[in-house]
């Protein structure tokens, strides 16, 4: 990528569909220009879709509702992002209350699960649409159920996929080791959203 290419994509200005502080904190570390929306999109959860067909249409559904408000969007990038993690074929999303969450923790204890993150772009400027996702392995310890429990106390998991966060709590102590992208399971692939960035810009 030229230099030019470069200043292009940090030149440009972007929106985040998305509340999540953990996202806004990783462009914020990139260096981005942007700014959130929260589209309060109804997204799917459990369905019969694959991993991968329910992160497309969440992080679609996300951009595009972004992309219909003209006034904030006109001129900008549009950044939609979805993440699921998948035990056994099965895909957990946000635990519902404090007993689901303990139940999914359970359920993961001593097991390899999946973190897959779907990535939506939309360029304001030339309709151009790009969707791409990252895929992640974890592996998680056997947990204690007096931590589980502590954890879902004291930590907030409600707002997590499969109710845990591996970057500012003592979530990261459930995990043995992870094959893959480590901002993935944060919830923003940051190196593939780089690179599509730079195909969009």
């Amino acid at each position: 990528m030229s230099d030019k290419g470069f200043q292009k994509v940090f030149s440009n200005k972007y929106i985040l569909a998305s509340k999540s502080p953990r996202r806004s904190k990783m462009l914020k570390q990139i260096g981005l220009n942007f700014m959130t929306y929260d589209s309060k999109s109804e997204e799917l959860d459990h369905s019969d879709l694959g991993a991968v067909d329910l992160i497309r249409y969440n992080s679609m559904l996300k951009s595009r509702k972004a992309a219909s408000d003209g006034k904030r969007s006109k001129g900008k990038i549009i950044i939609g992002a979805d993440t699921v993690v998948v035990l056994d074929k099965k895909i957990i999303n946000k635990p519902f209350n404090s007993k689901d969450a303990v139940n999914i923790l359970k359920s993961l204890s001593g097991k390899k699960h999946y973190v897959y993150t779907g990535i939506n772009l939309i360029n304001m400027n030339s309709g151009k649409e790009i969707f791409d996702h990252e895929k992640t392995s974890v592996y998680f310890r056997k947990l204690e159920d007096d931590e589980i429990k502590h954890y879902v106390k004291t930590h907030k998991p409600l707002d997590k996929a499969g109710a845990y966060g591996i970057q500012d709590d003592f979530g990261c102590l459930f995990i043995e080791k992870i094959v893959g992208d480590y901002y993935n399971i944060v919830g923003l692939p940051l190196l593939r959203l780089f690179n599509n960035l730079k195909k969009i810009v």
